[in-house]
C-alpha cells in the first residue's frame, strides 16, 4: 500500500481534517525525512548518490521515496545534478536549527 504525501487539508496520521501541524509531523516522522532535510542544509546541492552517502547509506528506494514526498510538499527540489531545499524548505530548516540548539542544551531529569 502506497501512502500519499502528508499535506495540509488531507487526512493524515492523527488528524482526520489534515491540520497543518499534524500533516507536517506525519511527513517529518517518516523514516529518513528529517535526515534528508538536514543533509540538504549546505550550499552545494548533492547528487542522489552523495546524499545517500551523507544519510549513512539509506537504501536508494527509501531515499527516492522521501525525495518524492518532500518534493510534493514543496520542501525539496531537484536542480541540475543535485537536490536542494526550496524557499519553504529553507524556512523549515531555520526552525529545525532552533530545535537542534534546544536539543543540545536538553537535560532530562534522571530517575531516582
Amino acid at each position: 500500500m502506497t501512502r500519499s504525501t502528508p499535506l495540509p487539508g488531507r487526512q493524515v496520521r492523527g488528524s482526520q481534517t489534515g491540520r497543518p501541524i499534524m500533516a507536517l509531523l506525519d511527513l517529518l516522522g517518516r523514516r529518513w525525512a528529517l535526515r534528508v532535510l538536514w543533509e540538504l542544509r549546505g550550499d552545494s546541492p548533492p547528487t542522489f548518490r552523495r546524499l545517500q552517502q551523507r544519510c549513512d547509506g539509506v537504501s536508494s528506494s527509501v531515499l527516492a521515496g522521501r525525495l518524492r514526498e518532500l518534493g510534493q510538499a514543496d520542501l525539496v527540489e531537484h536542480a541540475g545534478e543535485g537536490y536542494l531545499l526550496t524557499s519553504q524548505g529553507r524556512a523549515l530548516l531555520e526552525h529545525l536549527v532552533q530545535l537542534d540548539a534546544w536539543a543540545s542544551d536538553w537535560q532530562p531529569k534522571t530517575a531516582d
